[in-house]
């Protein structure tokens, strides 16, 4: 029996000429965080909204917990829960006022308690939405998603804007929802955040999937190592010049063979009598896997 909570095939989408999405192929599994990246432009928005229903394909087959999203809508969002990049709620309200009402809407909610608890506003429950912070506005805006215990949610660019410490406790709450067997599909530009969660992801550039795997898959096929330091006082000998790179004052090289590399650069370094500051080698990283699939496009996101 598949354990597949969302799948496509072929799946197209037009805008008169411009066409959004070339026929993909997506499979989401149960209890899993399927993180889909890409661009601006490159289809995010129009998969998400024709799996939650909200907008109709052109052609291609779509099941969303066994459901067809374009003719099983009031179904379907029985069992689904959504947070967009910005939502409206009644700021004149409190939080268990809110979230109270949201599941009011379902006919088999999540619990109040656990609810807040699970995104943390236990101690705010009692205070008007107006008086939250931006990060906490977020955790209610995941409450809300909650409020019908659903099966599957649509996270969309959930921690755009957070701060450091923020965006570390959204995830927390993500963890935490996943923890308790929900379906996570999310949409992010924050590749830290899509490296930390992510169990599967898919690589969408001009309405196609490039590439989809776990990280370690990606990792495994590009299987770069990267040697890093700070801009040193002299020049780089020319054999090493050629194969790094300088951006924002760190000159940083990928490599196959990062034990030879590494030893090429230390030695260089001795002889030379300098120290190679702030010298870190890691394996590729996400990012950079992410700018090599995406090309240009991912590179005018980032402007």
């Amino acid at each position: 029996m598949s354990d597949a909570v969302v799948e496509a095939r072929g799946l197209r989408k037009s805008y008169g000429a411009f066409e959004a999405l070339k026929g993909i192929d997506l499979t989401v599994r149960k209890g899993e965080v399927f993180c889909l990246l890409g661009p601006n432009g490159a289809g995010k928005t129009t998969t998400i909204e024709i799996l939650e229903g909200h907008r109709n394909r052109d052609s291609g087959d779509v099941s969303v917990l066994g459901y067809d999203p374009s003719r099983d809508q009031r179904a379907l969002r029985q069992c689904i829960g959504i947070v967009l990049q910005s939502a409206a709620v009644e700021r004149f309200l409190t939080v268990d006022e809110v979230v109270e009402l949201f599941r009011g809407y379902y006919p088999h909610p999540h619990p109040l308690d656990e609810t807040l608890r699970l995104v943390g506003l236990e101690d705010k429950r009692k205070s008007l939405v107006r008086r939250l912070s931006g990060g906490q506005v977020r955790r209610l805006d995941m409450a809300l998603a909650l409020a019908g215990d659903p099966d599957l949610l649509f996270l969309d660019e959930p921690t755009a804007g957070f701060d450091p410490a923020a965006r570390r406790g959204a995830w927390e709450v993500i963890q935490r929802l996943q923890a308790l067997g929900k379906t996570i599909l999310l949409t992010t530009h924050n590749m830290e955040e899509a490296e930390r969660l992510a169990d599967h992801l898919a690589i969408l550039v001009a309405g196609e999937i490039v590439k989809e795997g776990s990280v370690a898959d990606l990792r495994r096929e590009h299987a770069d190592t990267t040697i890093s330091f700070l801009l040193p006082q002299i020049p780089l000998p020319d054999r090493l010049q050629s194969i790094c790179r300088l951006h924002d004052g760190r000159i940083s090289m990928e490599t196959q063979e990062p034990t030879r590399s590494l030893h090429e650069l230390t030695t260089w370094a001795s002889e030379t009598g300098i120290e190679l500051d702030d010298l870190r080698v890691a394996p590729i990283s996400l990012e950079e896997i992410y700018l090599r699939l995406a090309g240009a496009e991912a590179l005018e996101t980032r402007e």
